[in-house]
């Protein structure tokens, strides 16, 4: 993969409607281009993310939402096809830099993908795995870190009793409240959510959605979603992509009531698929 310069990404001028500061910025993407091959994914694509807030990203399908996702924590460095262009910035440091370690950067920008997966091991044994890659932990700060992730995801008072139990006896949205408490156990200051409720039940969402309101007091969640109700109920931000193309960024209150963009307007009123 490379980030230099490459003549299959066409220049493009930044929107009219997307470069503002929403309070402190915790990622910024500037000038981000990506390929896969020769077929662009996303054109020269620029914002910056709140800290401590929600932004959920909403277009079409294909737009390129889950590819902008996977590529704040570098999830595309395996795919030799992929090219990029342009910077992702950390806290102000490029998350594509030498010195920067993979490995701590995913623990640092945490993922929860669409589909539930937990590992085929115990509840405890799924949320203190990380734990035990990180090295020498006592077992009293192993327990006391499970409890709290467990707390922090919702899912406590559900499991306490069986935390030996195979993770694959919970139901799906238990499985998917475990996926999010094991990537808390690590001390992540950033999570993303790639369509994190979209396989489950409506009790199960709403209790998905309840967490991620309420984990945003000591994280910044970046939120992937196709379904614009959910996005209005539970985001701060919201970013609309179409085509590759960052169209509009802004407020969620504010695109969704007052879209700039008549192609924003568009999309959330459901005159455009």
């Amino acid at each position: 993969m490379s980030a230099t310069r490459d003549p299959r990404f066409a220049p493009r001028l930044a929107g009219a409607c997307i470069d503002f500061a929403p309070e402190a910025s915790c990622l910024e993407i500037q000038g981000l281009s990506l390929a896969y091959g020769d077929t662009p994914a996303l054109e020269a694509l620029s914002l910056r993310v709140p800290r401590h807030r929600v932004t959920a990203f909403i277009g079409p399908s294909g737009c390129g939402k889950s590819t902008l996702l996977r590529a704040l924590n570098r999830l595309h460095d395996l795919n030799e096809e992929v090219v990029r262009e342009g910077r992702i910035l950390l806290d102000g440091q490029d998350i594509h830099a030498p010195e920067v370690s993979v490995a701590e950067l995913r623990r640092r920008v945490g993922m929860v993908f669409q589909a539930p997966n937990p590992f085929p091991m115990s509840i405890y044994d799924n949320v203190a795995f990380g734990l035990r890659l990180q090295g020498r932990v006592s077992k009293r700060k192993r327990d006391d870190t499970v409890e709290w992730a467990l707390r922090s995801a919702a899912l406590w008072h559900e499991v306490k009793d069986r935390l030996q139990a195979s993770a694959w006896s919970l139901s799906g949205g238990q499985q998917q409240r475990l996926v999010i408490a094991r990537t808390l156990a690590v001390g992540p200051e950033v999570l993303l959510l790639d369509e994190p409720a979209s396989a489950l039940d409506p009790i199960s969402t709403l209790k998905i959605e309840e967490l991620i309101r309420n984990l945003k007091s000591t994280l910044t969640l970046v939120l992937v979603t196709h379904n614009m109700q959910q996005a209005a109920r539970v985001s701060d931000y919201t970013a609309f992509l179409q085509g590759g193309e960052l169209v509009e960024y802004g407020p969620t209150d504010t695109l969704f009531t007052n879209p700039r963009l008549r192609r924003t307007e568009n999309y959330i009123t459901g005159r455009m698929a």
